[in-house]
């Protein structure tokens, strides 16, 4: 098998759910800078995991950390999701962007990862659904977010 190509989809929906956030307008280089998440983590660029002193980066440096991130993320999910290897892209979109939205620990235990195995897409979309909260609340960006991601389970290219 050779190199996995992450679907263009999965990093269009990172950039547009995860943005690129804390930009200061007093920077002149437009680099964004780490911030806590609504679900509490440390955070830079496009959602990747930091330390609360990492350095300011760029959005070149983003787009590189957000592509290994999914690389990661596209690994787990084939593990855990083997089906998805045959499936059309967008439904290995939704799931691998939802593995590196909550972590590949959420996606192995979950009832969501049984329903993609048995190609059970409504009931995976409808699993989806649930995954709504950060810090204790519904976030109305994860509602989007997951409404997109069951979308992408329904269709059929």
């Amino acid at each position: 098998m050779g190199t996995l190509v992450v679907p263009q989809a999965a990093i269009d929906l990172a950039k547009r759910f995860e943005g690129f956030h804390r930009v200061p307008k007093a920077d002149p280089l437009r680099r964004a800078h780490p911030y806590v998440c609504p679900a509490g983590y440390w955070t830079i660029g496009f959602g990747h995991l930091c330390d609360p002193k990492h350095p300011p980066i760029t959005e070149d440096e983003a787009e590189a950390y957000l592509a290994q991130d999914l690389v990661t993320a596209l690994n787990a999910t084939l593990r855990f999701c083997p089906v998805l290897a045959t499936e059309p892209e967008g439904r290995l979109a939704a799931i691998a962007d939802f593995t590196f939205n909550l972590g590949v620990g959420r996606l192995q235990t979950s009832t969501l990862r049984r329903r993609v195995n048995q190609m059970d897409w409504v009931g995976a979309g409808a699993e989806l659904r649930r995954w709504i909260h950060g810090g204790g609340k519904v976030l109305s960006g994860l509602v989007v977010r997951r409404e997109v991601e069951a979308g992408l389970l329904l269709c059929h290219t």
